[in-house]
């Protein structure tokens, strides 16, 4: 929030914003937990190929890959998305009524749709059964994307996209408690909107310098030119 205020030309300390924020009864959000998923018996694990080493040095490098839900008056939404590691940009997202591989399929789909990556690139998630099921690799088969699936138990596994998630419940759910989505879809568009229309474009992230990750990965792409 500081360097948002900064870059808008507003100088302030980080005590002031504190107080500021404590006098209009401003306080940050918490988050519900993420769903289980759980591996389905006899069913193929991928390599763990990233070891916790979440470091990439060009986009669609290592993409990292994670579910979890929305509750509506309607019923829940689940939401799948995918966030590449060298930008932290979601480059992939999918919404259904019901949690199964289709939901991860589509989130794929629409990664591979959106970035054209050119081979070697590795999307890493749990062990859950919708990223073992038969579509799913299949699906990465067939965008020549190799699967990588980190160890049981391991919340360092998942703490990249669950920054996302955290990030999405305070600064859009935790906003909608006193009046929860009255429907999946209204709830869907408003996730759509978040993620293309502020977490991608505006949201500065302080691992990127400050920056959005459309912004982190134009100036890549200067660089790279120049």
């Amino acid at each position: 929030m500081k360097a948002t205020l900064q870059r808008q030309g507003h100088q302030v300390s980080l005590k002031r914003m504190s107080r500021l924020m404590s006098s209009a009864g401003l306080s940050a959000g918490t988050r519900r937990g993420r769903i289980n998923t759980t591996r389905a018996e006899g069913s193929t694990v991928a390599t763990d190929l990233v070891k916790r080493e979440f470091r990439a040095d060009r986009p669609n490098q290592i993409w990292v890959a994670d579910a979890t839900y929305v509750p509506t008056q309607e019923g829940t939404l689940y939401l799948a998305v995918i966030k590449d590691v060298f930008s932290r940009r979601i480059v992939g997202g999918s919404t259904r009524a019901r949690q199964g591989s289709e939901l991860m399929v589509r989130a794929l789909q629409k990664a591979v749709s959106e970035r054209s990556p050119q081979g070697g690139v590795m999307h890493h998630s749990d062990h859950g059964s919708q990223y073992t099921s038969t579509a799913f690799q299949a699906a990465c088969q067939a965008a020549n994307i190799t699967p990588s699936m980190g160890t049981v138990g391991n919340c360092y596994d998942n703490a990249m996209v669950e920054s996302f998630f955290a990030s999405l419940e305070k600064e859009l759910i935790h906003q909608q408690q006193r009046r929860r989505f009255a429907t999946r879809s209204e709830a869907a568009l408003k996730i759509f909107e978040y993620i293309e229309g502020f977490y991608n474009r505006t949201r500065l992230h302080s691992a990127l310098d400050f920056r959005s990750p459309v912004e982190f990965e134009q100036a890549h792409t200067q660089r790279k030119a120049a």
